[in-house]
């Protein structure tokens, strides 16, 4: 708030070529890239020959011809520009540098098999992971009721959530962040698909002894010259009070502006402006919520996710059960 002023047995299924020279010594970061994508699919052979020391033995394990692995291994030891191996018939060891590359080479392809795990859990239908994303305003009571409900039918489904403002959660929608985000004002952007599900009426919230706190309704040019408390440029909300402002024919004078609603309320109660609030899922004492007659202040929710983007079945149901919300998303 501020006033303004571990290594499992891994088989690569990728054809192996050979490069037409040796690997640059040069250091660049461009060459380093180069080298991660051709080592990649010859790691697996090597460290499995090096924990058999036997090409027949490490083939037959790894379920691919002695042809493909012996080539494999030939081949990784130009592309370094070293010997990995000393050889006796088909039967090896480990030479110093291959030694020192087989380390980093088992660290690799343990954090390849833990990915690999973590990203099949996450798409797993029982029990995935849904990453999502809504505005703080719903934290209270909107999004843990419609996780609750959702599973209902979905118990081990798991949740990564992140609350932010809106244009920031559409940020992470285009980062691969979030899988699906509730939002307002509802986004219109090539790159997004976003659904209407629901509206909330906007109050105008003062203090509990203000002149205007024995009203029930009012028109919101009655504020004009109030001193308003907003959430800051950029958030949905603060842009919807501008130009309901505007609507009713004046600029609202700002003394604060913050970044959660709850705040707001309170610098309200404490006598320090009014605002433009959706209700709060618990009343607060020390001030009056006033219906807003003219002109209509409601904001729209909607869910919003990234154009094209493949959904893991976890994310489909819970799309799915977002969209069958529609007109009910938000508590009476």
């Amino acid at each position: 708030m501020r006033p303004m002023h571990r290594n499992p047995i891994i088989v690569p299924m990728v054809h192996q070529q050979s490069s037409a020279k040796g690997l640059s010594s040069s250091g660049d970061t461009s060459d380093a890239a180069d080298i991660v994508t051709l080592l990649a699919p010859r790691l697996a052979y090597f460290a499995g020959v090096a924990r058999t020391e036997h090409v027949t033995r490490a083939a037959q394990e790894m379920q691919v011809p002695q042809s493909t692995l012996s080539r494999a291994l030939v081949r990784l030891e130009h592309d370094l520009g070293v010997e990995l191996f000393a050889r006796r018939g088909r039967t090896v060891s480990l030479s110093p540098a291959g030694r020192t590359f087989l380390a980093s080479v088992e660290r690799a392809l343990v954090e390849i098999g833990r990915g690999a795990e973590e990203v099949r859990a996450d798409a797993d239908p029982a029990t995935g992971k849904v990453a999502f994303g809504f505005l703080h305003t719903m934290g209270a009571e909107t999004v843990p009721g419609l996780i609750h409900a959702f599973r209902a039918g979905h118990p081990r489904v798991r949740f990564s959530l992140v609350q932010n403002y809106g244009e920031a959660m559409l940020e992470k929608l285009r980062a691969g962040e979030l899988d699906l985000c509730l939002t307002s004002p509802v986004p219109e952007a090539p790159d997004l698909v976003a659904r209407r599900l629901d509206e909330q009426k906007l109050r105008l919230v003062v203090p509990a002894d203000h002149r205007l706190a024995g009203r029930r309704r009012i028109r919101l040019a009655e504020a004009a010259e109030e001193t308003f408390v907003t959430l800051e440029p950029g958030y949905g909300l603060r842009r919807m009070t501008d130009d309901l402002c505007r609507e009713a024919g004046f600029t609202p004078r700002v003394s604060f502006e913050g970044e959660e609603a709850e705040t707001l309320r309170g610098l309200v109660a404490a006598g320090l402006g009014v605002a433009l609030l959706p209700p709060p899922a618990v009343p607060r004492p020390g001030v009056v919520e006033l219906t807003v007659t003219a002109p209509r202040a409601v904001r729209e929710i909607g869910v919003a996710w990234l154009e094209g983007h493949v959904d893991t079945p976890p994310v489909a149901a819970f799309k799915s059960f977002l969209l069958s919300r529609r007109g009910q998303l938000l508590p009476d």
